[in-house]
């Protein structure tokens, strides 16, 4: 199997795909934007919508930089990607988009770049597919917390 392959493969099972553990639009299925913005009472832990601003940044960024552009707006520290501006269902709608929107784009990026830059580079993928699955599994657990998580759940 091919480098690109395999990235191709794992890309798609962070947002699309179940593998061994549900992708993002399974961990985003019918979150509304009250449970979005829910987290428990005196934690310190981020929403869901937080976790979806958070990943749709670092998405923006690589791509940006894959394509030579800068990001519109360059976050100070990792804690100002967490932060939800405009808590309107219009936003929480919008952000969703712009997250499958973006990773649509950079699975097009792995496809187009030659082979001999993905395997330069491997990593810069590869980092984002775990940072993807580390923060699905926190969206999950939050939807476990908060009784918006099926008890059983089918899959194939």
């Amino acid at each position: 199997m091919r480098l690109r392959d395999v990235l191709l493969q794992n890309w798609d099972y962070v947002m699309d795909q179940e593998d061994w553990y549900p992708p993002a639009l399974d961990a985003l299925k019918d979150v509304t934007m009250e449970q979005a913005l829910w987290k428990p009472e005196g934690s310190p832990v981020n929403s869901i919508w937080e976790n979806v601003l958070h990943l749709l940044y670092y998405k923006q960024r690589l791509l940006a930089r894959l394509e030579g552009t800068t990001l519109r707006h360059e976050a100070a520290d990792n804690d100002e990607t967490f932060i939800v501006h405009d808590r309107s269902e219009e936003a929480w709608r919008l952000a969703q988009e712009q997250l499958k929107d973006v990773h649509a784009a950079l699975r097009r990026k792995i496809e187009q770049l030659p082979e001999e830059e993905l395997q330069e580079s491997p990593q810069r993928f590869f980092s984002l597919i775990t940072h993807d699955a580390y923060h699905i599994g926190q969206m999950i657990m939050l939807r476990k917390m908060q009784g918006s998580w099926p008890a059983k759940r089918h899959f194939s």
